[in-house]
C-alpha cells in the first residue's frame, strides 16, 4: 500500500501521487500517460498532471488499481 510520506517529491502537487516503492513497470504510464510520466534521473514514475474531471480519476484510479507495487496513492 502506498505512502504518502514516501511520495516522491517529483509528484506535481495533488491527490494523486508515486510513493518511492515504484518498480518501473510502465503499466500506469501505459494506461493514463496522460497523468503519469517517467522520471528519469530516478528511474520511477511520478504524476505529472493531477486528473480533474470524472473521467479523468476514473483513469487515474484504473491506472492504481493495476500497480502490481501499489506505489500509487490518493489522499
Amino acid at each position: 500500500m502506498s505512502n504518502p510520506l514516501d511520495r516522491n517529491p517529483e509528484n506535481v502537487p495533488g491527490s494523486f501521487y508515486v510513493d518511492n516503492t515504484c518498480i518501473d513497470c510502465d503499466i500506469c504510464r501505459g494506461s493514463a500517460p496522460q497523468f503519469f510520466t517517467r522520471w528519469d534521473d530516478g528511474g520511477y514514475s511520478i504524476v505529472h498532471t493531477q486528473p480533474v474531471t470524472e473521467e479523468e480519476i476514473a483513469q487515474a484510479m484504473e491506472a492504481m488499481e493495476g500497480c502490481p507495487s501499489e506505489s500509487i496513492g490518493r489522499e
